[in-house]
């Protein structure tokens, strides 16, 4: 089995995969920048007990990180839990990625990551958008090639911007209210969440409009990130939802450098 992690500013994500590429298992655990390397290994101990594993099941491991201070720590945990090999997505590692921006080392794991999964599972052009922390919107040309994207302030991030910065809005939540029926609210709630998921889809479709246009014809959307399946519905174009798009491009790579 290959243990792969991606560990993002909000959350980590810990996948298992077995030797016919099936995502066996799919965990998150709050990302901790000042966690020691012995606690994560207690921690993905009991994680791989939970769905009965062990770490002597584990023949491999990758790790993509945009948190530096954790991806040390995370490899210690993983090399001592499991003994095993553990790579980690960054310049030397191969991709099978043509990097076509203007500084290639720059490009974050997590980005390299999806658009290695696009490249390899879905028709191309292909325009992934990653709604997480950050809201990414990427683009992987006709030739495999990833050529760019933009880069926004997340749902959540947007959330607490508006509660930290004025007086009188509250810290709302979204993830288990009842779907909008409107865009016009007619409740400083309901305004606040018509304007952070409708504004959020609208501008993704206005990004998709215009990628498009940029590349010249129709691209595969493919959407991932633990904001898509609220997203995804008030959108108007149509696209796939690959809630576990950056395990499987982690997969990828990891097969690519394991020879």
């Amino acid at each position: 089995m290959i243990l792969t992690i991606d560990v993002g500013n909000t959350n980590t994500v810990i996948g298992g995969f077995d030797d016919c590429d099936k995502l066996l298992f799919e965990s998150r655990i709050d990302t901790d920048r000042y966690r020691m390397a012995d606690q994560y290994a207690i921690i993905l101990n009991d994680i791989l007990h939970l769905y009965k594993y062990s770490p002597e099941d584990f023949s491999g491991a990758i790790i993509s990180s945009v948190v530096p201070p954790v991806t040390s720590q995370l490899k210690e945990a993983v090399t001592k839990l499991c003994g095993c090999k553990v790579l980690t997505v960054g310049p030397g590692l191969k991709t099978g990625l043509n990097i076509k921006i203007d500084e290639p080392a720059s490009l974050g794991a997590d980005m390299a990551a999806v658009a290695v999964a696009a490249k390899e599972h879905y028709p191309l052009p292909a325009v992934v958008i990653d709604l997480g922390t950050a809201t990414k919107v990427l683009a992987v040309d006709k030739t495999g090639a990833f050529v760019g994207g933009i880069i926004a302030p997340g749902v959540k991030i947007s959330i607490e911007a508006l509660a930290n910065r004025t007086a009188s809005l509250p810290l709302i939540s979204i993830n288990n209210d009842p779907p909008l029926k409107n865009v016009i609210g007619t409740n400083t709630i309901d305004c606040m969440r018509s304007g952070l998921l409708y504004g959020t889809a609208f501008m993704i479709d206005g990004m998709i409009e215009h990628f498009e246009q940029e590349l010249g014809e129709k691209c595969t959307i493919v959407a991932t990130g633990g904001f898509s399946s609220v997203i995804k519905p008030l959108c108007k174009y149509d696209f796939v939802l690959d809630r576990s798009l950056i395990m499987t491009g982690l997969l990828d790579i990891y097969k690519k450098n394991a020879k």
